[in-house]
């Protein structure tokens, strides 16, 4: 019985930090340079492109919405189409944390009581239309934008970003939409 994409992001956020999930595309991740202004930050983004992970397997048409709860965290609802763009729709709902002295560009992101995952920002445009988030292990990366598709223009653009982080691009899994 397949776990549902909640129920697997609950189990990665608990478990990213303290067990390989998979081969590391980044052996020394970069701390993020660029301060986030979260305000900006916030709302929906789709997901571009992404290292292959067990609780996404499968997954399309993946979507993040980032809005600021009443107690200052951030609300994370993550969705996914199961098995294609018009599959099932499952969501997992989480809670986030900036970290201090952070600038905003790094948060602990939880799915399921006291764990807390790495969020890295480690990259954005000026206007916040795209970001790039990993975490220390390498082993997780996502590219996000602010539209379901990127010009080809831009989606080269992204990869070289990803590639000067120090990511290996070859194990990036492009998002249907």
């Amino acid at each position: 019985m397949k776990l549902n994409i909640a129920i697997m992001t609950m189990l990665a956020a608990g478990l990213t930090a303290c067990s390989p999930a998979g081969p590391s595309g980044n052996l020394s991740v970069p701390q993020p340079k660029k301060p986030i202004e979260l305000n900006r930050y916030l709302g929906h983004w789709f997901e571009l492109a992404r290292y292959e992970n067990q609780f996404e397997r499968g997954c399309e048409a993946v979507t993040a919405d980032y809005t600021l709860r009443t107690d200052g965290m951030v609300r994370v609802l993550n969705t996914c189409r199961e098995g294609g763009i018009n599959g099932k729709r499952t969501e997992a709902e989480g809670k986030a944390k900036i970290v201090p002295d952070s600038r905003n560009a790094k948060l602990k992101v939880s799915f399921f009581g006291p764990f807390y995952a790495d969020y890295w920002i480690l990259d954005r445009a000026p206007d916040y239309s795209w970001s790039i988030v990993g975490e220390a292990s390498g082993r997780y990366l996502w590219i996000l934008t602010r539209s379901p598709k990127a010009s080809e223009k831009t989606r080269k653009m992204l990869v070289e970003k990803a590639r000067a982080l120090g990511y290996d691009i070859a194990m990036l899994r492009w998002t249907k939409h």
